[in-house]
């Protein structure tokens, strides 16, 4: 069956054939760091959207190293490593990066940067994108799934 947007590695497949609530280029410093990345693409999901089909097949560790304890959990496959999506434990969102976690990132484009911290020296972004500290100004947290 096809769905709207789908990713995942041979061994785990995640779908949704809802849109995002929310995508962005993320500056912060967390992404860099796990990613490795300059900037990371970031799409999230409303948690209940985000489906996922060999939950047992996960594996999860603290996204942020820095903070273990925090919502945010980044699970791998079991089988082959591969990054397949960040879940909240809170259950209000599921994210992927879709260059590193098997989507079209052109289906799901980038409308603004996030968490761009113009202290670090980088050159403001110029691509006609908004630009914020944070999260979108009108981002809401959804409720838990």
């Amino acid at each position: 069956m096809s769905h709207k947007h789908a990713g995942g590695c041979d061994h785990i497949h995640t779908y949704s054939d809802n849109g995002p609530i929310d995508s962005h280029t993320c500056h912060c410093s967390i992404c860099k760091r796990v990613t490795g990345q300059d900037t990371t693409h970031v799409v999230m999901f409303n948690h209940r959207d985000l489906e996922v089909d060999n939950l047992d097949g996960l594996d999860s560790q603290p996204f942020n190293d820095q903070n273990p304890d925090g919502p945010l959990e980044l699970c791998t496959c079991s089988t082959c490593g591969t990054p397949i999506m960040l879940n909240d434990k809170q259950r209000r969102i599921r994210v992927i990066v879709p260059n590193l976690m098997g989507y079209d990132s052109e289906s799901l484009p980038a409308t603004y940067h996030a968490f761009f911290d113009p202290s670090t020296g980088v050159p403001t972004p110029d691509d006609g994108r908004p630009v914020h500290e944070g999260l979108h100004p009108d981002f809401v947290w959804p409720d838990p799934a």
